[in-house]
Order: structure tokens, then C-alpha cells, then sequence
């Protein structure tokens, strides 16, 4: 096992080394193709920020604000039902916007209920098995400038929708 943890230590600065290495058997200026990448990414970053900013600042406008809360207060017989704690409820559409904004919740559940009870094992399964699908959706396609999703959106949806049923299920399946 300790071979392993040396080699894991080796690994990226080897590939490193052997890009560079590459490029300059393949008589390719290394150094200014780096700056240039590193260019265009800023540029990527500036064009994403504002989408970025929006997203951040609608998430912690509705937390702050209590509407979250209030959203899994209403929600509570149909989530119960499911058999999905109604703290769970703010967390599952905060997810769909905003990972970061996720885990400060998942912190809160943690306090709250603690990790081992079954919306804290629920709650690290779902973090798991569903995306931030509208973050992933308006970043990349912004930075790749599509304008038709087709199916995007709703097969997202859906595959976030099969993640929650299965957290559903493996959390009632481990308590």
C-alpha cells in the first residue's frame, strides 16, 4: 500500500514533465503555448463570471431570506411521503443551482441531525448521485456558445431524479 501512495506522489509531475518534454522533441514552443492557454482561459473565466455571480448570489439571497426553509416546511407531507426528510427538501433544489451553496446545508443537516442518522447518510448519498445542473448547463454551454440544449435539461432532470429515488432507497436500505 505504501508503494502506492509513492507512486500516486510521482504520477503528475511526471506527465508534466513528459508534455514538456514532448513538445520540445516536437520542436513546439512549450512556454507560449502555455501562456496562450492560459489566456484563453482567462477569457472563458471573465465570460463565465457574471452567470457565475448571479447563480451565487440568487442561491444565498433565498437561504438567507428563510424562503428554503419555508419551501421544506410546505413541502413536508409530500417529501415524508417519499420518504425524503422535509430538511432534505431545501437541499435537493438548492443542489440543482449551486454545489457550494449545497454543502453549507449538508453542514447544517450534519449539526443538526448528525452524519450517521438517516438524512445524514441520505444527504451524502444525494450530494453524490445528483449534479448542479443548471450551473453545469450555464457554464459550459456558455463557454461553448450552444444555444439549443435539446434534451439536455430534461435528461439531467431525470438522471438527478433516478439519484434521489436510489439515495431514497440505499439510505432505508443501511439504517
Amino acid at each position: 500500500m505504501n508503494v502506492l501512495a509513492h507512486l500516486s506522489d510521482i504520477v503528475i509531475p511526471a506527465v508534466i514533465f513528459y508534455i514538456v518534454a514532448y513538445g520540445l522533441s516536437s520542436r513546439v514552443k512549450v512556454y507560449e503555448s502555455f501562456l496562450k492557454g492560459a489566456r484563453d482561459g482567462l477569457k472563458i473565466v471573465a465570460d463565465i463570471m457574471p452567470t457565475l455571480i448571479g447563480l451565487m448570489v440568487a442561491v444565498g439571497v433565498l437561504r438567507a431570506s428563510g424562503f428554503l426553509d419555508f419551501l421544506g416546511k410546505l413541502s413536508a407531507p409530500a417529501t415524508e411521503a417519499a420518504g425524503i426528510p422535509a430538511s432534505l427538501f431545501p437541499l435537493l433544489i438548492v443542489k440543482l443551482f449551486s454545489s457550494s451553496a449545497a454543502t453549507g446545508l449538508v453542514l447544517d443537516i450534519f449539526k443538526e441531525y448528525g452524519p450517521d442518522s438517516y438524512a445524514g447518510l441520505m444527504t451524502s448519498i444525494l450530494m453524490s448521485c445528483t449534479e448542479t445542473i443548471f450551473y453545469t448547463m450555464s457554464v459550459y454551454f456558455l463557454a461553448a456558445k450552444v444555444t439549443k440544449t435539446r434534451y439536455t435539461l430534461p435528461g439531467a432532470l431525470l438522471a438527478t431524479l433516478a439519484g434521489t429515488i436510489m439515495s431514497v432507497l440505499l439510505a432505508g436500505w443501511m439504517i
